[in-house]
């Protein structure tokens, strides 16, 4: 009979090849506490590696069941995983499979542009999820997020919304840059536009005319909203979840008056018990602002997360994912030249693998406009020359 620690081997090698990826620590753990004689439930689970339930069971556990079946091509779950396993990956199994596995030389590459989808094998975890998960859970949340353009700002949120969801939160998510030019040309329409929105994916009939009276002006008219009508109507917690907050700063006159909205909305949940109902996530990249009144303005409340670069292990486990074995030196080369930008790494590994070129030799190569990185820099260069501020602040420096 096979031990637990050969079943678990096996199937991790077939999962990194099928994937690219090896098994996370709470998959293993699932795993390890399914194959034993006396079978753990989730719920222990969760309790002896300090994760929450919910989201073993409805999340990590799940997909794990899905790929083990996809892969031994037989129903896979926790009841009969050591069943299925033990007759599955025995060795005339693993040596059939595994020519089929080493002839697959092409990766199954996604491009780097835009959110990294929460179904995605590329996504690289940044030790800071399980704080947000956490936070998140609490009737005070209120998390912000914040880094510059393309550090996975998006991606960061959508998994805590993800984690919400799996634990019956309800989930909003809207970004600013969604929304036209005509919807910032009032305070009014702005809060309309905001509340139309929420009630629209909170999935509840629109009762804002009952509820908005002009005498009573716009802010008040949406703290009303929502705390006489929305928050009442909805039988769990909801996530709200503001994306691309910077595009208020073009609009003084609006983000001061939200921002101080949302900032009152935390604080109620210290006396109001409806408004521990509504957890805030701001996301917003990090660039001048103008000037802010940091009285006012919510970016000092609640959990501030500044998302970091990759490091050189996150690097070189990304470049696994991408089938890349990279040397010491070759990982020395990508952190200077991209810092762990986590966009610049993802567009080097990927261009490395489409077009079969050593990652030092196409990253040693990026003094003309064709190159890799480039198209990346000149979005820059051509968003500094919007700032005539900024970009002589720059021309100075040099």
């Amino acid at each position: 009979m096979n031990t637990i620690e050969q079943i678990i081997k096996t199937a991790e090698a077939l999962i990194l090849n099928k994937t690219g990826k090896s098994l996370s620590f709470i998959q293993k753990a699932i795993l390890v506490a399914s194959l034993g004689e006396t079978k753990k439930n989730y719920a222990q689970i969760a309790l002896e590696n300090n994760y929450s339930e919910n989201y073993i069971r409805q999340l990590v556990a799940p997909k794990l069941w899905q790929l083990l079946s996809e892969i031994l091509e037989v129903k896979v779950n926790r009841t009969n995983c050591r069943a299925v396993l033990e007759q599955r990956l025995n060795i005339n199994f693993f040596q059939r499979k595994l020519p089929e596995i080493q002839n697959r030389k092409k990766i199954d590459l996604e491009p780097p542009e835009g959110q990294v989808p929460l179904t995605s094998t590329f996504y690289i975890e940044r030790g800071l999820e399980q704080i947000c998960y956490a936070e998140i859970s609490e009737p005070h949340a209120f998390i912000h997020i914040k880094a510059p353009q393309k550090m996975g700002k998006t991606s960061f949120m959508v998994r805590i919304l993800a984690y919400g969801k799996a634990n019956s939160y309800h989930t909003v998510r809207l970004s600013l840059h969604c929304a036209e030019t005509k919807v910032f040309t009032s305070l009014e329409k702005f809060l309309r536009w905001f509340c139309v929105n929420v009630t629209y994916q909170l999935g509840i009939e629109s009762k804002l005319e009952e509820y908005w009276h002009e005498e009573m002006g716009a802010l008040m008219n949406c703290t009303i909203y929502f705390q006489n009508y929305l928050l009442p109507a909805i039988s769990h917690p909801v996530i709200l979840a503001l994306d691309e907050v910077n595009k208020l700063f073009e609009y003084p006159d609006i983000y001061a008056d939200f921002l101080t909205l949302l900032r009152s909305w935390y604080e109620e949940t210290r006396d109001i018990w409806i408004w521990q109902n509504l957890r805030l996530i701001i996301v917003k990249s990090t660039y001048t602002y103008g000037e802010l009144n940091k009285h006012n303005h919510p970016f000092n409340l609640g959990l501030t997360i500044h998302l970091p670069p990759f490091t050189k292990w996150q690097v070189a486990d990304l470049a696994k994912l991408h089938g890349l074995e990279l040397t010491e030196p070759q990982l020395e080369v990508v952190m200077e030249l991209t810092g762990g930008f986590p966009y610049l790494v993802r567009q080097a590994l990927y261009h490395s693998v489409l077009y079969q070129l050593p990652i030092e030799t196409l990253l040693l190569n990026t003094a003309t406009d064709t190159e890799t990185l480039s198209q990346d820099l000149q979005e820059h260069f051509w968003s500094r020359k919007q700032n005539v501020d900024l970009l002589d602040r720059c021309q100075q420096i040099i």
